[in-house]
């Protein structure tokens, strides 16, 4: 039992190696983009348009763009670090090696998740220095940030895992990103509050699930939310146990592992 435990330690932290250095040898597509994506965000949405809006929810409207902006990179460097990186292995069979060792899959899952984590707040940090030169933002409840962008690194890494495992070609990764990520982040909040939406957008809105993630990482930056944050903060919480489990059930069943 304590030789099994060590060779998981040992995968686990061989994988964390793997997938650190993978995010540092190519950083020109892994962490430069969304430092100069974002700061042209900062100043044609924020600069440009912002100029010529009022506060929002009581704070100016580059400051209300700024968690917005953050959260939506942690998602996508997220979800496209694990997706890509773990179809790469199967697509050249080199994850037969893995299910085939003495290995639990809470390891494989947890190794992989944690190359994607990594990468987003990786990218969520240099996000937020780069809002530092265009916004006085005052973070209202720290614990709630961290909180929030953490657990949104989890979700959508494993969220990324489990589009690997469901994928057929590469083109298959990109699919999720463009055509559901990106439309449900934009309507989610990110460049306006949903409380000056007229009906039924506003309702609609709702049920968009990204619109209770944006908004605790904005309530702990700025102390704002259009939704109850504790609500959404244990929604999110389950979500992501719950897809963690769907993970491991489907490493489990060999699903996207044994064909």
């Amino acid at each position: 039992m304590q030789s099994y435990f060590k060779i998981n330690i040992i995968a686990l932290v061989t994988l964390l190696r793997k997938e650190t250095g993978r995010i540092f040898r190519i950083w020109p597509q892994t962490l430069l983009p969304s430092a100069i994506t974002t700061a042209l965000y900062f100043i044609v949405f924020g600069g440009f348009i912002g100029s010529k809006l009022g506060l929002i929810a009581g704070v100016s409207y580059m400051n209300f763009l700024a968690p917005g902006f953050i959260i939506m990179v942690i998602i996508t460097n997220a979800y496209n670090n694990v997706a890509s990186s773990f179809f790469a292995e199967r697509f050249q069979n080199s994850h037969q090696e893995l299910i085939w060792a003495p290995l639990s899959f809470h390891t494989i899952v947890c190794g992989y998740c944690a190359g994607g984590i990594i990468r987003a707040l990786l990218n969520g940090i240099i996000v937020t220095m780069i809002s530092l030169f265009f916004t006085n933002i005052h973070i209202m409840h720290i614990l709630t940030m961290l909180y929030s962008a953490i657990i949104t690194a989890v979700l959508f890494s494993l969220l990324g895992f489990m589009n690997a495992l469901f994928a057929t070609r590469f083109d298959s990764i990109t699919t999720i990103p463009n055509f559901v990520l990106t439309p449900l982040t934009y309507l989610g909040g990110v460049f306006y509050s949903i409380q000056s939406l007229p009906e039924p957008w506003h309702q609609i809105s709702i049920f968009n699930p990204l619109l209770y993630i944006i908004n605790s990482f904005r309530y702990g930056m700025l102390g704002i939310s259009d939704v109850p944050v504790n609500t959404a903060i244990v929604t999110i919480a389950c979500v992501t146990a719950s897809i963690y489990i769907a993970c491991i059930q489907m490493l489990k069943k060999g699903t996207g592992v044994t064909e």
